[in-house]
């Protein structure tokens, strides 16, 4: 959320935090000493093709607590593909969640925070209208981020639920609009990237593509399913041509809302719990076994299955086609999975100026 002099970004890429909230004349007392860095407020915002996420959070060790979070399925990017603009209908779901966030954080007393806007505002001709009419109706100033910071901040934010191991590892994010591939060496503290690669198909951008939603008879599921395969493993092709993967253990670690969902699934789950989820380590074959059983699912059975209900059925099935194609080029034997990514990573870099 900007300050009232903040300009907007008109560009592609705008890195800046910015500043939210003038600071108070005096920290909150405390019963021992206390520097002013750890009595601030931080906010990172992401606004993706399917979600609108924040979190609030304050400097906490060589971390930082959680104060206050927010999360909402707003479809911005829903019909893009065919019209190559952002919808009306999209545009006011999404200012009606950024009005609730820009609310947050006023009354948590944000000092800092950064938003960011991915794949949708990205692809989309008035992207650029839509950063400026958000700017103007909420105060919340987002930067139109590039696919490769995307993939930085991802890593940055769930790095640590990596296990350990020699050789490179691969971390994705199955995203709306895009899903990014990013092969690191995590022996430093902060990983290095090695190779990274962003293909054009996100949950929402292949379920329309294909029309899955849509399958009606068991073969024509099996069809689309075969489709959104197809596609994906073509988008992947140039990383796989540059990929040499390590001769001993793969390791692999999803974040996203496909990867959290299936293992929420996998566990038996009646509703969601992060505490379950994150961090948790699930064998290859049993999301493969996941994702093949919710693909074959007519659209009403999928919405009966506790943590996919009516909000992901129709799309969920695409989140199954490219993470199964995602095992195909990285045959790991067990999937970490991480409920943390971009926020996480934007909030690294703010309070501990983690770099990447």
């Amino acid at each position: 959320m900007g300050d009232g002099s903040a300009r907007m970004p008109r560009g592609r890429r705008a890195a800046a935090a910015r500043p939210v909230a003038p600071p108070a004349a005096k920290a909150p007392a405390a019963k021992g000493p206390q520097r002013w860095s750890e009595s601030r407020h931080y906010a990172a915002l992401d606004l993706g093709t399917n979600n609108c996420r924040l979190l609030i959070a304050r400097p906490q060790g060589a971390g930082f607590a959680v104060i206050d979070a927010f999360s909402r399925i707003v479809r911005l990017g829903e019909g893009l593909a065919t019209t190559g603009r952002l919808s009306d209908a999209a545009i006011e779901r999404t200012l009606a969640a950024l009005r609730i966030c820009a609310d947050k954080l006023k009354r948590r007393n944000v000092a800092l925070a950064r938003s960011v806007a991915t794949q949708a505002c990205r692809q989309a001709v008035n992207g650029a209208e839509f950063i400026e009419r958000a700017y103007r109706e909420t105060g919340i100033a987002l930067d139109i981020i590039t696919a490769e910071e995307e993939a930085r901040l991802a890593v940055l934010g769930c790095h640590a639920l990596l296990e350990p191991g020699d050789g490179p590892a691969l971390v994705f994010d199955i995203g709306g609009g895009s899903t990014e591939l990013v092969l690191v060496d995590s022996h430093a503290p902060i990983p290095r990237i090695l190779d990274w690669h962003s293909a054009p198909w996100g949950v929402v951008s292949l379920s329309e593509a294909t029309g899955q939603s849509k399958a009606v008879t068991a073969d024509a599921r099996a069809a689309a399913y075969a489709d959104m395969r197809a596609r994906v493993r073509e988008s992947f092709a140039p990383f796989v041509e540059r990929l040499r993967p390590p001769k001993g253990t793969r390791r692999l670690l999803g974040t996203s809302g496909t990867v959290t969902t299936l293992a929420s699934v996998h566990l038996g789950l009646t509703s969601y719990d992060r505490s379950a989820v994150d961090g948790l380590i699930v064998p290859s074959a049993a999301m493969r076994e996941v994702s093949q059983s919710i693909a074959g699912m007519s659209i009403k059975q999928r919405a009966q299955v506790p943590c996919i209900g009516n909000e992901r059925a129709d799309l969920v099935v695409a989140g199954c086609a490219i993470l199964e194609t995602i095992l195909d080029i990285w045959p790991a034997e067990r999937l970490g999975i991480a409920d943390r990514g971009i926020r996480e990573g934007i909030l690294r870099r703010l309070i501990g100026g983690a770099p990447l």
